[in-house]
């Protein structure tokens, strides 16, 4: 639809014009802390990765367990970030909402396509504010966007741990036994394992689909990063 001929768009005053603009600065404000609240968790989750490479590496002799018990916090992290995102997604879906369909149109000149109605999805979402993605999307996305890097360097530094410590591997049978944790035989921890990469693959995968069927159902001509829903 063209710009001006929405008949469902409000015409503002200047007394309102001048309020948007502030409630924008306020959302780009809260947007911002939030993205720097997700760059805390993922900050977090690579210094334990440190640590925990530090002190497997730190000898030959020594345990490859600090490896796998770090995936426990580095998934901590990442649900604790996910949840972040769901904040954070909310704040930055109505700052792109403002900005195509209020700032963008009095900067163009010429026909604009806008979304319907946009005025009150906005308003109803002050209204009944809710997530706008649900939470195996948001962790999907930051595996995705951030996570799947540490992830790969902690699988990859536990299988080259004990491949090479205490010394290299000369059958593959001896896997099995440096992978044995106390009593738990060495088959069910790389099992474990298996089902740990294939959990958040699983997650990349499904919000990577979904992320492109919201972008399909979106109308034509509108951004695909300004979706409310």
């Amino acid at each position: 639809m063209s710009v001006g001929k929405d008949p469902e768009r409000r015409q503002l005053t200047a007394a309102e014009i001048g309020a948007i603009a502030h409630l924008y600065r306020g959302e780009v404000y809260r947007s911002t802390i939030w993205r720097t609240r997700l760059d805390t968790t993922t900050n977090w989750s690579v210094v334990t990765l440190g640590v925990a490479l530090s002190i497997a590496f730190s000898s030959p002799e020594a345990s490859p367990l600090p490896l796998i018990l770090v995936g426990v916090l580095i998934s901590f992290f990442l649900m604790l970030e996910a949840r972040r995102y769901r904040y954070f997604n909310v704040w930055r879906a109505r700052c792109r909402w403002i900005e195509v369909h209020f700032y963008a149109p009095m900067l163009y000149n010429g026909d604009l396509r806008m979304e319907d109605g946009w005025q009150h999805t906005l308003a109803d979402d002050y209204c009944a504010p809710s997530y706008h993605v649900p939470m195996r999307v948001a962790i999907g996305r930051r595996i995705r966007r951030n996570y799947f890097w540490i992830l790969l360097i902690q699988t990859t530094a536990y299988i080259g741990k004990i491949i090479v410590h205490p010394a290299p591997l000369t059958d593959l049978s001896q896997l099995s036994e440096r992978a044995a944790i106390g009593p738990l035989n060495g088959h069910y921890v790389l099992g474990l394992g298996a089902v740990y990469c294939l959990i958040w693959g699983s997650a990349t995968i499904w919000s990577w689909r979904n992320d492109l069927q919201r972008a399909r159902d979106r109308q034509p001509g509108t951004d695909a990063g300004t979706g409310m829903g």
